[in-house]
């Protein structure tokens, strides 16, 4: 069966477009041809400075005949609606059936459409593919209209090794690919999948990224292996680097001793930023050593002699900058910075970056006060978490805050408690980074959240299904990893106030920004719960009783619930529970009124009601202390008790008697059955 090789070549693809142009344009030609009825065996698509290509195995070589029943009007019906019908299906009155439906008969005409040669099918669906390709950013070159991400050169189109006649953007597609821009830059004439990639391959192009990224990994490590070091792995850089060379040659350079007493983050930031370097470390001490990975796209004829020589100069120069801010930096003491954040605007509706460090100060006092950490470090470690943006280093490279912040705290001399406080205030970065453990480390970094999270919320910068531009899902989630993870015992709703109350916000009720940021963390708590297997509805089910705002207690209470509707007993509870809450909602609108109070002991006929009136009157007491004793299993214990007395009224109370007052007083009973469960959780919320 034939099989499609196709490549657009162009100029160089920006590296972090590379893998999703490929996907998206596998995606829609592979749809288009399931669209058309063309089936094949397997589809992959690579991507490269140069190239997208696509190789589809096993198409075939044309599209199955297809036949098609359409129904027309009823025999006898006006001429100019048969007419009509005939003309357009394209056939004759003869060539129609007749079928009946049981009311009279109708004309039916079957339409036979054979199927189009593969080729021409691909040459129409390819074109058209290309312009729904979407880019990040795209361009348009010459005279022409067409964008794309960088001004294309050629088109490869090929169906079991003869070329796909087309155009697209005025360029014809052809069997005509190209190899490496200066080791291999003529064309070369290709069939198929297998003479593309050994021919690439021969012109110094390795068209697979995965390869690339092996190749990159393999020598890079045996190079640093034979110095005695390793290299410091860094996913993200290598599939950038991946994505800038056709065919990479690691090298490895030197530093200069010069600009080793320069932090290490330093060192790493300013290769992987700006030069796209490797770091090397080494194995026992971990310490970054003054050796660097460069990855050339050339195999150079003195072994890349000049390449490290330029990449040293190069990197020279930008530690040079980086030097220089250090010891700049290093001249004043931190605290001196702080007047300069008054002139930093850190929202337009919440104030400069020094009101937010006062703010961050007022609600680690709070914390200090609810954990009883010491407040003199809190307070101190608080007020200079964020002198450092004022600095030269973080002007240069903004994604060192925090961590130079710690530096030049503790050239200063402050407690090693403040500093690494202020370089870990920012934590946890993401879903996989390390949570703050350290007692002050833990309270900057959840007030710095906390502040972030409800100032922003209160300006209006709430979070939509699209958007997200402040990070405040970032925020809500480390508030959540801070407390859960350090198991800290607190109550967040007053907690939240203290931001607002610290500041001078217009407009908006602070009570109402507080109450939907709670909802708002609830539902952040269900995303952080769900890798662990918790149940959305039974955070719902606990947190929509209100007043529980201590999210370890939440999650201690959910467990416990979930434990409980495993079991029989829990499953039985919850129907018995449902049954009561539907013949009560029932009543209720048909009565137009609302059944709510204690039942009259008087009115207690049969032994099952005094039963389950008894073990309800009880339960709930003992419910109500577990509770209050955080031993929430217990709580769940004692509420299993009410399964059997429960049962026993279903199977023999009738609730809807004839008498109206009998019957109130079962209804007010199945309502007191709900307001004793409802003491663990809104039964109600419960899925399943």
């Amino acid at each position: 069966m034939p099989d499609l090789l196709f490549e657009i070549f162009s100029e160089e693809i920006p590296a972090r477009m590379q893998a999703g142009g490929a996907r998206e344009l596998e995606r829609i030609v592979v749809g288009g041809l399931s669209d058309r009825g063309l089936m094949f065996e397997g589809a992959k698509s690579f991507f490269g400075p140069r190239r997208l290509t696509l190789a589809i195995a096993g198409l075939p070589a044309k599209q199955p005949d297809v036949s098609e029943e359409r129904k027309g009007p009823r025999v006898g019906a006006p001429e100019r609606a048969i007419e009509g019908f005939l003309r357009s299906a394209g056939i004759t009155l003869d060539q129609c059936t007749k079928q009946s439906d049981g009311k009279g008969e109708f004309y039916v005409a079957v339409v036979r459409r054979a199927g189009r040669a593969t080729e021409e099918v691909l040459a129409e669906l390819i074109p058209a593919s290309l312009e729904q390709v979407t880019w990040p950013k795209s361009m348009r070159w010459s005279a022409g209209s067409t964008r794309w991400v960088r001004p294309l050169h050629g088109i490869l189109c090929t169906l079991d090794g003869e070329i796909v006649p087309f155009s697209y953007a005025g360029i014809r597609s052809s069997n005509i690919t190209r190899g490496h821009r200066f080791l291999a830059p003529a064309e070369i004439e290709v069939r198929r999948f297998e003479d593309y990639s050994r021919k690439l391959a021969d012109a110094f192009v390795v068209l697979d990224a995965v390869q690339r990224k092996e190749i990159i990994t393999h020598e890079s490590a045996q190079k640093a292996f034979a110095l005695g070091l390793e290299v410091v792995a860094d996913e993200g850089l290598l599939d950038e680097v991946a994505g800038l060379v056709e065919w990479p040659v690691p090298l490895v350079g030197r530093i200069d001793n010069t600009f080793m007493d320069l932090p290490p983050e330093v060192l790493q930031t300013s290769m992987r930023t700006h030069q796209k370097f490797f770091a090397v470390r080494e194995p026992a001490s971990q310490k970054v050593t003054n050796r660097f990975v460069v990855v050339a796209n050339i195999a150079a004829a003195d072994g890349g002699s000049e390449i490290i020589a330029g990449n040293e100069r190069v990197l020279r120069a930008r530690l040079s900058d980086a030097k220089f801010f250090w010891d700049q930096d290093r001249r004043r003491p931190l605290a001196s910075r702080l007047p300069v954040l008054a002139n930093v605007v850190f929202h337009a509706r919440a104030g400069t970056m020094l009101d937010r460090v006062h703010r961050i100060e007022a609600v680690a006092s709070a914390l200090a006060r609810e954990l009883g950490t010491d407040p003199e470090k809190l307070v101190r470690a608080a007020g200079l978490a964020k002198a450092d943006l004022a600095t030269g280093m973080v002007g240069e490279f903004p994604e060192l805050q925090g961590i130079m912040g710690r530096y030049y705290a503790l050239h200063d001399g402050e407690d090693s408690a403040v500093a690494n406080a202020i370089g870990e205030h920012y934590r946890p970065l993401g879903p996989t980074d390390r949570v703050p453990s350290e007692p002050v480390a833990v309270v900057v970094a959840l007030a710095d959240k906390i502040d972030s999270l409800v100032t922003l919320w209160h300006a209006g910068e709430k979070p939509t299904g699209s958007k997200d531009p402040f990070a405040l899902r970032r925020a809500g989630l480390g508030i959540i990893r801070i407390i859960l993870e350090n198991v800290l015992r607190l109550h967040l709703q007053p907690l939240l106030q203290v931001p607002l109350a610290a500041g001078k916000f217009p407009g908006g009720s602070s009570a109402e920004t507080v109450s939907e940021i709670l909802a708002f963390l609830a539902d952040r708590l269900k995303v952080a719960l769900r890798g662990e297997g918790a149940r959305h509805d039974l955070i719902d089910a606990i947190f929509t009783l209100g007043g529980e705002d201590d999210l370890v207690r939440l999650v201690a209470r959910v467990h416990a619930l979930g434990r409980f509707l495993e079991s029989p007993d829990g499953t039985n509870l919850l129907a018995a529970y449902r049954r009561a809450v539907n013949i009560v909602r029932i009543e209720e609108k048909r009565d137009s009124q609302s059944y709510h109070g204690e039942p009259d002991p008087g009115l207690l006929e049969l032994p099952e009601e005094r039963s389950l009136f008894a073990v309800l009157g009880s339960s709930h007491e003992f419910i109500l202390a577990e509770i209050g004793r955080e031993r929430f299993e217990d709580a769940m214990r004692v509420m299993a008790r009410l399964r059997e007395p429960v049962d026993r009224f279903f199977d023999t109370v009738t609730v809807n008697a004839p008498d109206p007052e009998l019957r109130k007083n079962r209804l007010l009973l199945l309502s007191r059955l709900r307001a004793v469960m409802h003491a663990t959780a809104d039964f109600s919320r419960i899925e399943g």
